[in-house]
């Protein structure tokens, strides 16, 4: 992980599954928008690596992790709602 980077993803993927591509366009987006220089993203393929998935309790795919900072968080879909993901991670508040 880079010294600047404060935020560290797992972003649980399916492939080059259509929801897959979307949930990984979506993150890099927010990523690039709202945390330049400070993230760190690891796609993992639940195809690939079935057993890291079901170890690490993830049974839908896209699911998002967010590792670091705490409090660990997950969020399942597209991320297509960049507030909603915004405020779910700890990014935004309610009132912004």
């Amino acid at each position: 992980m880079s010294r600047q980077a404060q935020f560290r993803f797992q972003l649980y993927v399916a492939g080059d599954a259509a929801n897959s591509a979307q949930a990984i366009a979506n993150l890099n987006s927010i990523c690039r928008t709202h945390l330049p220089g400070k993230h760190e993203i690891e796609i993992v393929d639940v195809f690939r690596d079935p057993k890291r998935a079901l170890a690490d309790g993830v049974f839908m795919t896209p699911t998002l992790v967010k590792m670091s900072p705490a409090p660990l968080c997950r969020i399942v879909g597209t991320l297509s709602q960049p507030e909603i993901v915004l405020l779910a991670l700890g990014l935004r508040s309610i009132a912004a």
